[in-house]
């Protein structure tokens, strides 16, 4: 069998793409590398035949292509995976990779080409819809007459938690991963945290995703433990991590 790998762009490997993001029905956190040119691509061929695609970013460095985020093959040649996947290391020079563990394919190239595996961000999925109820308070969008709290992390959402007239938190969604998926986020002003108002807004920004027509998806730090909690708390489970691992020597 003649396999080729050659440089592309992101419209050639576009319809690729598209039944990659289908086969995982997850929200990928890199989907919006391509439009914004934080990727290069190869395409992959064999006998003639498009059989797959792969994508490089930069690990440290947005102007450097090492690292390999998307490794995809059409089920009918997958087996040809791990010939394809050392072709792509060598021809791109790559030193590491990158990938959600909810990725199958590239997870168990992570897992047999590099080493010292590191494990980054939680990913969080849709669990069950929950009840929770907050004295007092109000979820509404939030409006120019509002004072918001000083911001530590995360940005200004356009979601308020209205306490007694006092914003207490905010919050929103992102629209630019990969249909039909959203990544919520919220913050709590410090004097309010660990009343249970980060889980009311979460379970209220959930509703909120929804009815725009979008699933709701999360991700917090592996070692943030109060995110963690309040996630879960307000129907989330988790459902992969990120993971970084350095390329063997070859």
């Amino acid at each position: 069998m003649n396999l080729i790998l050659v440089k592309t762009d992101a419209v050639t490997i576009k319809p690729m793409r598209e039944i990659f993001l289908h086969e995982g029905k997850f929200q990928f956190i890199h989907n919006s590398y391509h439009p914004r040119n934080w990727a290069d691509s190869y395409l992959f061929s064999a006998d003639g035949n498009t059989i797959g695609y792969g994508s490089l970013c930069g690990l440290d460095d947005r102007n450097i292509r090492d690292t390999v985020f998307e490794f995809f093959i059409l089920p009918p040649f997958r087996k040809l995976a791990p010939v394809i996947f050392e072709q792509l290391l060598h021809i791109s020079q790559a030193g590491f990779v990158e990938c959600q563990s909810n990725d199958v394919l590239l997870t168990q190239m992570l897992y047999a080409y590099t080493e010292n595996i590191n494990t980054g961000a939680i990913l969080f999925e849709d669990n069950i819809a929950t009840e929770l109820t907050c004295a007092g308070v109000t979820f509404r969008l939030k409006t120019e007459n509002d004072k918001i709290f000083a911001h530590k992390g995360e940005p200004e959402g356009e979601y308020v938690l209205d306490f007694n007239g006092e914003i207490v938190a905010t919050g929103g969604f992102l629209l630019h991963y990969n249909h039909p998926y959203a990544d919520l986020y919220m913050e709590v002003k410090e004097d309010y945290r660990r009343k249970g108002f980060g889980s009311f807004i979460i379970q209220e920004l959930k509703k909120a995703c929804y009815l725009a027509g979008r699933v709701p998806a999360a991700r917090c730090g592996l070692t943030n433990i109060a995110s963690k909690s309040t996630l879960i708390k307000a129907g989330f489970k988790i459902c992969g991590y990120m993971l970084t691992g350095k390329v063997k020597s070859r």
